[in-house]
C-alpha cells in the first residue's frame, strides 16, 4: 500500500509539464510580438521611411519595448527548460549536442539564478525605456545629472550581481 502510493505521489510531478508547455508556448507568443513589434517600427517610425518624423526617439523607444518582450520571453523558455529537466527528466537531445547550455539546469538554485539575472536585465531595460520617453522633459543640468547617477547606480548594481 506504500509503496503503491509513493508511487502515485511521485508521478504527480508530471503536473509540471502543463507549466513547461505554458511556459513555451507564452515564450513563442512574446517573441513573435517582439518581432511584429520591431518590424512594425522599423516600417512606420523609421524617419528613413517618413520624412515628417523628425527624431528617432520613437523609433528607438518601439525597439526597445520590442527587446523587453524578447528578454521575457527567454525568462519563461529558461523557466520551462528547468522545470522539465528538474522535475520530469533530462532532455537527451540537448545533452548529445550542447555539453554547455543556459538552457541545462541542475538544480533550483541554478534556475533561480538564471533567472533572476534575465529579469535585472528586463528591469534595466524598461528603466531605460522609462527614461528614453521622459528624456524630452530634461531640462536642466540636474536632470542629466540625475540620470547619469541612476545608470551608474543600475551599472553597480549589476556588478555586484555578476561577481565571483
Amino acid at each position: 500500500m506504500e509503496n503503491k502510493f509513493e508511487k502515485l505521489l511521485w508521478n504527480f510531478r508530471y503536473i509540471t509539464i502543463l507549466a513547461v508547455i505554458l511556459s513555451i508556448l507564452s515564450a513563442f507568443t512574446l517573441i513573435l510580438i517582439g518581432s511584429w513589434d520591431i518590424i512594425e517600427a522599423v516600417i512606420f517610425y523609421n524617419p528613413l521611411f517618413d520624412s515628417s518624423i523628425g527624431s528617432n526617439n520613437e523609433l528607438l523607444f518601439k525597439l526597445i519595448s520590442a527587446i523587453d518582450l524578447f528578454l521575457i520571453g527567454i525568462v519563461l523558455l529558461i523557466f520551462g527548460f528547468g522545470i522539465y529537466e528538474l522535475f520530469v527528466g533530462e532532455i537527451d537531445f540537448a545533452n548529445s549536442k550542447f555539453t554547455d547550455s543556459t538552457l541545462k539546469i541542475r538544480d533550483l538554485d541554478q534556475l533561480k539564478n538564471k533567472i533572476i539575472k534575465v529579469i535585472i536585465i528586463v528591469l534595466i531595460v524598461k528603466f531605460f525605456e522609462k527614461v528614453l520617453k521622459f528624456s524630452e522633459n530634461f531640462t536642466t543640468p540636474m536632470d542629466i545629472l540625475y540620470f547619469g547617477l541612476s545608470i551608474l547606480s543600475i551599472c553597480v548594481g549589476y556588478y555586484l550581481i555578476n561577481r565571483k
